[in-house]
């Protein structure tokens, strides 16, 4: 983890993102343990990100955690659905990764259930379907990544074929920041946002 915590602290808020294609991030539950890859991310770079919640440095309740140290864990409501972010620069940089999809490992009977009953990549495809199926809730906000309940084990990693740079979904109307490649994709994983069936491969994108 000591790595891990580093690299978060060293690196720009887009190398953070291609770096946690691949990582495994697990969730204690009183259900059991819940955990997957990382599949499909988004890098906002407030304060001049004008997609970012900090653009401008804006500084309100809701995104105090945005301005914290490298790791903190920052969730707000998008159209009733919790959405994950991890925060990737020194403390009073407001930069962050939002985790769009993973690749279930364990316990999937668990979320699966937490989905009602959702199977194969409706799962997890999705920021909110993967915050709901892995039982993430908003006491988690403002623990960090690395030592709460929902946390990186970067020992259970693995590592894509090939990364895709695609636009981020979902920015309209933002200028340069709507078409810049801040989306993060194990290519050919069927757990990515949006994804057709064609596009998918046998290996799903693992090395």
């Amino acid at each position: 983890m000591k790595k891990t915590i580093e690299f978060f602290n060293t690196h720009t808020t887009e190398e953070v993102a291609e770096f946690l294609l691949g990582m495994y991030v697990e969730h204690e539950t009183p259900q059991g343990n819940l955990g997957g890859y990382i599949v499909d991310c988004e890098a906002y770079l407030g304060p001049d990100d004008e997609a970012a919640h900090s653009y401008g440095m804006r500084d309100t309740p809701r995104v105090r955690a945005m301005y914290q140290e490298p790791g903190t864990i920052y969730l707000y409501t998008m159209h009733t659905h919790l959405i994950l972010n991890m925060i990737t620069q020194p403390k009073g940089t407001p930069q962050g990764v939002m985790i769009r999809g993973i690749e279930p490992a364990e316990g999937l009977e668990i979320m699966s259930r937490n989905r009602g009953g959702q199977t194969g990549a409706a799962i997890s495809d999705g920021p909110g379907k993967l915050v709901q199926a892995m039982g993430i809730n908003r006491e988690l906000y403002g623990e960090s990544i690395f030592t709460s309940t929902l946390h990186l084990v970067p020992e259970k990693r693995r590592y894509p074929r090939e990364v895709e740079r695609l636009p981020r979904i979902g920015i309209p109307n933002k200028g340069i920041w709507t078409d810049l490649p801040l989306r993060f994709t194990v290519k050919g994983n069927p757990y990515l946002s949006k994804q057709r069936k064609s596009q998918v491969v046998a290996d799903h994108g693992w090395q």
